[in-house]
């Protein structure tokens, strides 16, 4: 039986297929789980490069490149496929440093691969995509954390509740000045 929620679930938790794209991009995070989906794709040979970004997080000693760095570094990754990005502490500075990073090692890539919280995908999506070229295609490989928030289990409880309604909100915050934009563009 459909929930009437089920609208806020589809939306929220984008997700598409993967194939081979020119890199996988992390958006930061404190989260083991980002890194090793991140791994991975990499060792399946989706990608030559990965590009986790964050500045410093209250919630580590070091910034959240270096910690999602060492996870990738001790699952195989070779560093020089690690790019570095680690002044961002948003989601918009995650996109716009990572756009610049890119740009400064001639990485112009065409397809890209967004490896980022499950309950953060659509926020995150919309981000990149806002930043980045309108011809790059970007593909969503979502990652169910610790937490376990899922499309199957966020309405489960309060904090799956809270966290999904919340991306809802910022969802609404952060791109209502982008529309007129993005209506441009079509």
């Amino acid at each position: 039986m459909p929930h009437p929620f089920d609208c806020i679930t589809e939306f929220i938790f984008a997700e598409t297929p993967i194939e081979p794209a020119d890199i996988i991009l992390v958006p930061g995070g404190s989260v083991p789980e980002l890194m090793e989906h991140a791994s991975a794709l990499y060792h399946q040979g989706l990608a030559p490069y990965i590009l986790p970004s964050g500045g410093a997080n209250a919630k580590l000693e070091t910034t959240e490149w270096e910690f999602l760095r060492r996870i990738g570094i001790g699952l195989g990754v070779p560093e020089q496929a690690i790019l570095l990005e680690d002044r961002a502490r948003h989601t918009f500075q995650n996109a716009e440093f990572s756009w610049q990073t890119l740009w400064h090692n001639g990485i112009r890539p065409n397809k890209v691969i967004l490896s980022c919280k499950a309950f953060h995908a659509r926020r995150a999506l919309l981000t990149y995509q806002t930043v980045f070229p309108p011809d790059v295609k970007f593909l969503v490989s979502p990652v169910v954390d610790k937490r376990n928030i899922s499309k199957e289990t966020w309405f489960q409880d309060s904090k799956g509740i809270e966290l999904v309604m919340r991306e809802v909100e910022k969802i609404g915050t952060y791109f209502n000045r982008h529309i007129a934009n993005w209506a441009a563009v079509v």
